[in-house]
């Protein structure tokens, strides 16, 4: 005997998921059209930017990027709160650590713990931006260069 779930069609799921997507595509496009975005109602122009956004955002190696490396050492683009404590006085220095080890720091260590997640949001939004930056800036160069081409051809 066969199973009859084997004779069933198969259902294609890439041109569904496509239509899905178009679909909410169009509500936020109508969405941000009615809150005041003009430039969207033209659904081209919206395509054009959501596809830029989108490579940006989930096509882009977020760690290869260029503006952090012309601007500065890595470091400094990372949020990383340092949770070292040390003193400068040499009599009341110890006893001050001992509180602020016993006391300070437990209290420290779970508003980081508690805003941690945010962290990470805001240093992925962070790269994220400057991946759309860095992808408006090859879409600027490449125009630029075309242009170029066509207006030394006449």
């Amino acid at each position: 005997m066969t199973d009859p779930r084997q004779n069933a069609d198969k259902i294609p799921v890439a041109p569904l998921m496509k239509e899905i997507e178009g679909d909410v595509r169009a509500a936020i496009r109508r969405r941000l059209v009615k809150q005041g975005m003009a430039a969207y109602a033209d659904e081209q122009v919206f395509d054009r930017v959501h596809a830029i956004l989108q490579r940006a955002a989930d096509g882009r190696n977020l760690d290869a990027l260029l503006l952090p490396e012309l601007l500065a050492d890595d470091k400094e683009w990372a949020i990383d709160p340092n949770l070292t404590l040390s003193s400068h006085r040499p009599a009341t220095g110890k006893a001050i650590l001992w509180t602020k080890q016993r006391i300070l720091l437990p209290l420290t260590r779970w508003l980081f713990e508690y805003s941690q997640t945010n962290f990470r949001r805001q240093q992925r939004m962070n790269r994220i931006l400057l991946a759309c930056i860095e992808e408006l800036a090859v879409e600027n160069a490449r125009l630029r260069r075309d242009v170029d081409a066509l207006t030394s051809r006449r």
